[in-house]
């Protein structure tokens, strides 16, 4: 069982007194979890037939800061039209002046308590590498996560990843690509949008993240130098929380080069993207050699000797046999 603090409690109580869905179109069913600014409810969509997971403030926003983050995540969301990201069917704000947005109910469990299964370990990574193509995603179009951490990875009963609460998520006027240094993207805030061309600010020395996931440059507040190399640490984080698993106490030397990477103090010797973290990970379940981790011949007759344990026991009976024949013949 799952114990609520109070101050969990009394949240959870005054959104359930507070919000009015009142000549809308949804019918809350149950409130299914809450977090940061806002109460998540599982309601019907009357007009569609189908359930949905409303994202509702939860907090005093006389100014109107919240409804304009919760309204700007609903809109990053909108855009970020990918599998690995819950797609937003609506947004607005209620009759009692509290902002919402409906997005797909998602089913599953989430990445932290599906960890506590013994899970094998290339499910695990294969896992992570979905994780790893959704943040590159992300990326690609100027958008980073800045709170990736197991709680927030959902994992689907059909095998679906989705990396959820984009709240704090913050969009870039350029990226780095991984090959030729910073290139300018399609931006997400044209300026029909003011909720995107005008995002909410974060003060600089503000610290936004979770601590043991948030890269050392998060961690100090430096909002400005922010870039994805810190969503690359978070990831680096949560590949080491996944082989942390009791089932799987020998963590090999390469996985753990691959964690060690992603997560380096030095934002200059992460892996430069999701993608080149994904595909380290990748060439590890193939048994090819990975980046993070030089090999001399040793190591590579080690990870090369069991991919052809066939051919090697072929080859090595033929050579017993053939010495047992010579010297059969010489007697």
């Amino acid at each position: 069982m799952n114990w609520l603090s109070d101050d969990a409690i009394s949240r959870l109580q005054a959104a359930n007194a507070m919000a009015d869905f009142a000549g809308t179109r949804y019918r809350l069913i149950e409130c299914v979890g809450s977090g940061g600014m806002g109460v998540v409810y599982l309601a019907e969509d009357s007009v569609l037939g189908r359930r949905v997971a409303l994202k509702i403030l939860d907090l005093p926003d006389v100014p109107g800061e919240f409804a304009a983050r919760l309204l700007r995540e609903a809109h990053i969301l909108a855009r970020l039209e990918h599998p690995g990201i819950v797609p937003v069917h609506d947004a607005g704000v209620l009759a009692g002046g509290r902002a919402f947005y409906a997005m797909k109910f998602v089913e599953g469990q989430r990445l932290d308590r599906l960890s506590e299964k013994q899970n094998t370990l290339s499910t695990r990574l294969s896992i992570f590498q979905r994780i790893c193509d959704t943040v590159a995603f992300a990326h690609a179009h100027g958008v980073l996560h800045r709170d990736l951490k197991p709680p927030n990875i959902m994992v689907g009963p059909f095998g679906e990843v989705l990396v959820m609460d984009w709240g704090v998520a913050k969009i870039l006027g350029r990226i780095q690509s991984s090959s030729s240094g910073p290139v300018a993207v399609e931006s997400l805030a044209p300026a029909s949008d003011p909720l995107l061309a005008s995002p909410a600010k974060t003060a600089h020395g503000a610290i936004i993240g979770t601590p043991g996931y948030m890269a050392p440059e998060q961690a100090r507040g430096d909002i400005e130098s922010l870039d994805e190399r810190s969503d690359i640490f978070s990831l680096g984080a949560i590949l080491q929380f996944l082989l942390a698993n009791p089932a799987h106490q020998n963590v090999s030397r390469p996985l753990a080069a691959i964690a060690r990477k992603a997560m380096a103090a030095n934002p200059e010797d992460r892996y430069t993207s999701a993608s080149a973290l994904g595909q380290d990970v990748a060439c590890y379940l193939d048994g090819l050699p990975v980046s993070a981790y030089p090999e001399n011949i040793l190591r590579k007759v080690a990870r090369w000797a069991p991919r052809h344990r066939v051919a090697i026991a072929l080859v090595l009976t033929y050579l017993v046999v053939r010495a047992v024949l010579i010297l059969w013949a010489r007697r």
